[in-house]
């Protein structure tokens, strides 16, 4: 019988065998000894050892889930390194010295913004808020406008008075919010970083609220229009008692104030009031009751001045010794413009781009004052604000040409301001004499300095480095070189070394030419001639009119701090709108907080979709 050896071989087995148990077991031995000494493979290996022993693994129950314990070990262990990596360097950082970055103070610019702001709120008129921040300043004027039966208006209470005296003259009034308007809608991110974007807007508010009082705002037509509140005539030795005759604080005024209204023939301060409301109405536009408002009492005022054509100030008519208005037809396109911009309405748009409207309002005259932007003459501002709309939306046919022909007149205005050229007499100090020597200069150089400043902005915006002026090119850092030369005047930098801005600095005028100002706020009324010896007094000021810009040198760089000499130290509204929007137009250069807002001042205004120009005359031989 042969039995199967289990390692392969055959293997005979005799049953008759009759060895020993020794012998058997040494055999065996000697088998086991042989076979061992052969190498097993994996298959042998397995036969002999049978099935090996697998290792469990072990796991973690977390409840929801089952994780493997390894992987559970390395995660918490992780988690536990990661969290104290994070202290440590917590840890660090906390104990390490740091050096903070300061925000940079505010520039010159910036902080002068602040306070020539302020100054309109020493020129209000009527129940003042609480929060007017002017302490000698109270409620004064309530009985404007009130108490006259048969008139269209019910009340003129509000609004601003004019300078140094207690008058509200409207054309200076209306010029004066509608150049802050301006300045909002073009530099709204810089009055915002300034923290006077919500005081800025109030004040244009104060303003236009009066001036929806001084006509028929909520009607389609009207037949008149206030122009003045209170009186200054002072010929032929009248001792009436008005607002240039006595001396008193608006809070005294007992005497008459009358209120003068035109019903034809006042189109310039029609048109300004227009541009006035059209202005805040996009300032506003986020208030849409209010700007709708604005915009319907724009369009019922300026139809009324192109009905009934006239100088307000034309005749007898007492504003013609303070603010005589020189033509209406600077103001037909100024308000035209900015109607335009508040409504969208091609109609207006096709009306001041008229040649003949730009010939009448003397775009191609020259001569000595052009270029010169003022309370009276807008064609400048008219001009640069219409420019802006070639350089941004480049409406085409049938506006192109004339946009084109004031977009050249705004660059040779421009040209007309730099130190290159002799169109102005400069005084040694450096201030451009735009009102060839007369008093009162600083308005119209701050004027100057806003265009130039908006003008080189425009540019910037339309990736325009500068622009020509007969062969010669100039950069737009020649532009704001000028109008900070002429602000840094304003400010200080002159052969007098004095700030004509009252407050700024530590040299400034002392005897400003203002009633409020120079009457102490005792608890004691001081009548019409009570307060002469206020006037008269060689002391300064008892009350500091913050931000006033006083009329400015003569064209030697001379001044007088005498109360008496307004034109040397009086300020005006007029003058501190174009102050206050060269100021804001300047400031935060260092702190990069934008250049202007291309897009606001054509909200209300639809894409055009330019008409092809009519083909050309058949061709003959």
């Amino acid at each position: 019988m042969y039995g199967r050896d289990p390692w392969g071989g055959p293997l005979e087995i005799n049953t008759a065998d009759s060895a020993t148990d020794d012998d058997r077991s040494r055999n065996l031995n000697d088998l086991d000894r042989a076979a061992l000494s052969r190498p097993l493979d994996e298959t042998q290996q397995s036969w002999l050892l049978g099935p090996t022993e697998q290792k469990k693994k072990k796991y973690v129950d977390l409840g929801c889930i089952i994780v493997s314990r390894k992987i559970f070990v390395w995660t918490v262990g992780t988690i536990v390194a990661a969290a104290l990596l994070a202290g440590f360097i917590t840890l660090i950082v906390k104990t390490v010295p740091r050096h903070h970055h300061k925000t940079p103070p505010p520039d010159n610019y910036t902080l002068a913004l602040h306070k020539a702001l302020k100054f309109f709120n020493a020129q209000k008129s009527g129940r003042l808020p609480k929060h007017n921040n002017v302490s000698w300043r109270g409620n004064s004027g309530l009985q404007d406008g009130k108490g006259e039966t048969g008139s269209f208006y019910k009340d003129l209470v509000g609004g601003y008075y004019d300078a140094g005296d207690a008058i509200k003259f409207n054309f200076p009034m209306a010029y004066a919010m509608t150049m802050l308007s301006w300045s909002v809608i073009e530099y709204s991110a810089k009055y915002e970083a300034a923290g006077e974007l919500a005081h800025v807007k109030e004040l244009i508010k104060w303003g236009t609220d009066y001036f929806l009082k001084t006509f028929n705002s909520t009607a389609d037509s009207i037949d008149d229009l206030v122009s003045q509140v209170g009186s200054g005539n002072t010929d032929d030795g009248n001792t009436d008692p008005n607002d240039h005759y006595c001396w008193m604080r608006p809070e005294d005024m007992d005497y008459k104030r009358p209120v003068t209204t035109c019903n034809g023939g006042c189109s310039d301060l029609a048109a300004e009031m227009a541009a006035a409301l059209a202005s805040a109405s996009i300032v506003f536009k986020d208030n849409k009751e209010y700007s709708k408002k604005l915009v319907h009492g724009a369009k019922t005022v300026y139809q009324f001045g192109r009905t009934r054509r006239g100088r307000y100030s034309a005749g007898t008519a007492e504003s013609a010794k303070f603010y005589n208005s020189s033509m209406y037809w600077d103001e037909f396109i100024w308000g035209g413009a900015w109607l335009y911009y508040a409504t969208g309405n091609v109609t207006y748009l096709n009306l001041i781009t008229q040649p003949t409207m730009a010939k009448h309002a003397g775009a191609f005259w020259g001569g000595p004052y052009y270029g010169v932007f003022s309370w009276d003459n807008k064609l400048a501002g008219a001009q640069l604000l219409l420019s802006r709309l070639r350089l941004f939306l480049s409406p085409g046919y049938p506006y192109e040409e004339i946009l084109r022909t004031f977009h050249n007149q705004t660059s040779i205005v421009m040209c007309s301001y730099l130190p290159y050229f002799n169109k102005f007499n400069r005084t040694k100090g450096g201030l451009l004499e735009l009102n060839h020597g007369d008093p009162q200069p600083l308005q119209y150089s701050a004027n100057a300095a806003f265009l130039a400043t908006l003008y080189s902005d425009y540019l910037d915006a339309a990736d325009t480095p500068g622009w020509y002026c007969g062969p010669n090119f100039y950069s737009t850092n020649v532009l704001r070189d000028f109008a900070r030369s002429q602000i840094d005047y304003i400010l200080g930098k002159n052969p007098r070394k004095m700030s004509y801005l009252v407050g700024f600095g530590t040299k400034y005028p002392k005897h400003v030419h203002h009633r409020g100002a120079s009457i102490p706020k005792n608890k004691v009324k001081y009548n019409c001639k009570g307060g002469w010896k206020w006037r008269d007094s060689k002391k300064p000021n008892p009350n500091t009119i913050e931000g006033a810009m006083v009329a400015g040198p003569d064209k030697r760089d001379g001044f007088r701090d005498v109360r008496m000499n307004y034109n040397y130290t009086e300020p005006t509204l007029a003058g501190n709108a174009g102050l206050v929007a060269a100021l804001v137009a300047l400031s935060g250069e260092e702190e990069a907080t934008g250049k202007i807002d291309k897009n606001t001042i054509f909200s209300a205004v639809p894409p055009l979709f330019p008409t092809p120009p009519p083909p050309p005359a058949p061709w003959k031989p």
